[in-house]
């Protein structure tokens, strides 16, 4: 007798957030979930205003800070529908380009985390002639390149995970779409897609990671030839913000990037809170340390919440 085997397509992606904690995710979960998004919008909100309305402040490092929250704002609109449980369920195309946003945002932070790596090397480096090298013109175009860059890379991805029929349990760990994740679901061969995963990983993580490092090299080499002990903390105390923007983004996304490639022995539990961390954190802490570690900004800050 032959046994005759049905796959049925799934149409649509159900969304979980923590494994085995559902029934409770409403109560804990949520809550803080949304007021991290209240506080992240509105902070990155305010210091978008400020920088706008202030002609002070439209300067090199401020406009690359502007960027910065913009992209932010849009992670974190990328995410609000399904993250803070709106929706439980998504179709296949909404899934498909929620994956594409929030990988094409986080690839642009990342181009924008390198331009102002490099705004501080040039301060830093060659502080007269700061404002003749980063004018606004080329400012706005190192903007639109990082824009298409993250556009360019990052659209292969639905239109490769589209080709595939998916026939396995269509219930993802996450609460929003993840291109590893949805790539599991598939019943197909996936190798094209493995490989490209790796060529993005390299192509935005790797290669914008090492040319922040080698900038910060410079900045290290440059800073220890100044002779003067005041000017040598004042130079290094620029670049404070920048560092940390820089951990917060990088550290669960490099984490997160291991644990779907080689963990796999790994607790369900700890890719959820890296990926939440990934996408929840930097747009919280960014305006945070922005404003405490520039003076005229925070008073600025101050000055729109006492009126």
């Amino acid at each position: 007798m032959t046994v005759f085997t049905i796959h049925l397509p799934c149409v649509l992606f159900l969304l979980t957030g923590i494994p085995e904690q559902e029934h409770i995710h409403n109560l804990w979960i949520s809550l803080p979930l949304c007021l991290i998004y209240v506080i992240s919008i509105l902070g990155n909100v305010v210091i978008l205003f400020i920088i706008k309305t202030d002609p002070s402040l439209h300067e090199p490092m401020y406009i690359f800070l502007s960027m910065l929250g913009i992209t932010d704002l849009g992670l974190l609109i990328a995410t609000m529908p399904t993250i803070l449980g709106i929706f439980l369920e998504i179709s296949f195309d909404a899934c498909f380009a929620q994956l594409f946003f929030i990988q094409s945002f986080q690839c642009i932070e990342s181009s924008v985390l390198l331009l102002m790596a490099f705004d501080r090397f040039i301060a830093i480096r060659d502080p007269l002639r700061y404002v003749s090298i980063l004018t606004l013109p080329r400012i706005a175009k190192m903007g639109l390149v990082c824009v298409l860059r993250g556009v360019a890379v990052m659209l292969p991805l639905p239109l490769l995970l589209k080709r595939f029929q998916y026939c396995r349990v269509n219930v993802l760990s996450h609460s929003y779409c993840m291109h590893q994740e949805v790539m599991m679901m598939a019943c197909s061969d996936t190798s094209v897609n493995n490989i490209y995963g790796w060529f993005i990983t390299v192509l935005t993580v790797v290669l914008d990671l090492l040319l922040i490092f080698l900038s910060y090299v410079m900045i290290l080499k440059t800073v220890l030839s100044i002779a003067c002990y005041k000017e040598f903390l004042r130079a290094l105390n620029t670049c404070v913000s920048h560092l940390c923007a820089v951990l917060v983004f990088y550290t669960p996304e490099v984490s997160l990037t291991l644990i779907h490639r080689f963990g796999k022995g790994s607790s369900p539990l700890l890719p959820i809170v890296l990926g939440y961390c990934n996408l929840l954190v930097p747009p919280l802490i960014n305006p945070i340390v922005y404003s405490m570690k520039s003076k005229y900004l925070r008073s600025r800050i101050i000055r729109v919440f006492v009126k």
